[in-house]
């Protein structure tokens, strides 16, 4: 099957036709190693579990169904919601190899780094415009960085960001000093106010940016190129796709969605403030989760964007119950083991393969 794919994609070489090119790759799907069975239960359970939590938080609380409440989700959920998007994009360009695939550990602390410039800007008298230049430039930097790490040094991913997720850190503690840097904008003053119905705007930023993300990512020619180059990158290879420039542009789109929710986190906490970039492992959960809402067992943006409200859920409703918000923590990382244990055991049940190879 292998095979046919990729003489399929070199017949194609000279046009690079996209919709051909589509065909093939969903023609490929088989061999990420799911059964349709298995895929349909996966799926039917994520979906039954984000239904019967929000049931039982809803006969546990009746603050729970208000629209103030749910609204309140969404908002909070807003900073981890555009890092998952963000992580998501790295994991699609990248492969879903753990150790040599798509990574990046640094988008939680890269988020601080943001946090931190924007404020420390602002408060050295930059204009509102200036400073989110400055914040969105200074995370597509460190996205910069770690393509150049990844691709140029040849770093494996995992080492390559955690690498950078510690240089994000020591610059953060340089600008700030270690201290809380408030910050005020009118930009900062809209996202927190509420809109129509009594919508915090940062709630509907939140899905603006995740719209938008999924337009791009997988419904342009760019985002069918990069899905290709990280699902079978040998046969965009042979279809003539730069495939290290996708990758590439994966890093920086994480960058990118590192400086957006750097915006998101001043609203948030009125401006930098340490441990603002503590919140690596909500992500990873949210884009590795996502993985079993979409169609194909694959990281996808609208699956991202509902596991992040299901982790928001579950937080917002144990605050609701009085219930320690440490385990909040407990089941993101329960829902991480799951989710690669799951998959890890459904390739090697359908695909004869193992878990080292």
């Amino acid at each position: 099957m292998t095979g046919k794919v990729i003489e399929r994609l070199d017949a194609l070489r000279d046009n690079n036709d996209e919709a051909e090119i589509e065909a093939d790759i969903e023609a490929a799907a088989p061999l990420r190693g799911h059964a349709p069975g298995a895929q349909f239960w996966l799926r039917g359970g994520a979906v039954f579990a984000f239904a019967l939590v929000f049931a039982v938080f809803a006969l546990t609380s009746p603050l729970f169904l208000s629209v103030a409440n749910l609204a309140n989700i969404v908002q909070q959920s807003a900073v981890v919601g555009v890092l998952g998007l963000g992580l998501t994009a790295v994991l699609i360009g990248g492969g879903a190899d753990p150790i040599k695939g798509g990574l990046d550990l640094s988008i939680a602390a890269n988020l601080g780094l943001c946090a931190a410039v924007y404020a420390v800007t602002l408060r050295a008298g930059a204009t509102s415009a200036q400073a989110v230049g400055l914040t969105l430039a200074a995370g597509v930097a460190v996205g910069a960085l770690n393509a150049f790490a990844v691709l140029g040094l040849r770093i494996l991913p995992l080492l390559a960001t955690l690498t950078t997720m510690n240089l994000c850190a020591g610059l953060e503690l340089v600008l700030t000093q270690n201290t809380s840097v408030p910050a005020s904008s009118p930009l900062l003053g809209w996202l927190i106010d509420e809109g129509a119905f009594g919508i915090p705007h940062l709630a509907t930023a939140l899905v603006a940016v995740a719209a938008l993300f999924t337009l791009v990512v997988h419904y342009t020619p760019f985002g069918l190129r990069l899905r290709a180059s990280g699902e079978h990158a040998q046969a965009a290879r042979a279809a003539g796709l730069n495939v290290r420039a996708y990758v590439a542009a994966s890093y920086l789109l994480g960058g990118l969605a590192a400086g957006i929710a750097a915006l998101a986190s001043s609203a948030l906490l009125s401006g930098s403030s340490p441990g603002a970039g503590e919140n690596l492992l909500a992500v990873v959960a949210s884009a590795l989760l996502g993985v079993v809402f979409s169609r194909r067992m694959v990281p996808t943006m609208p699956g991202t964007l509902l596991a992040v409200l299901f982790i928001g859920v579950v937080s917002n409703g144990f605050q609701l119950d009085n219930v320690s918000s440490y385990w909040v923590n407990g089941v993101e990382g329960a829902l991480i083991l799951f989710v690669v244990a799951t998959t890890a055991l459904l390739r090697r049940r359908h695909l004869g393969t193992h878990a080292h190879d």
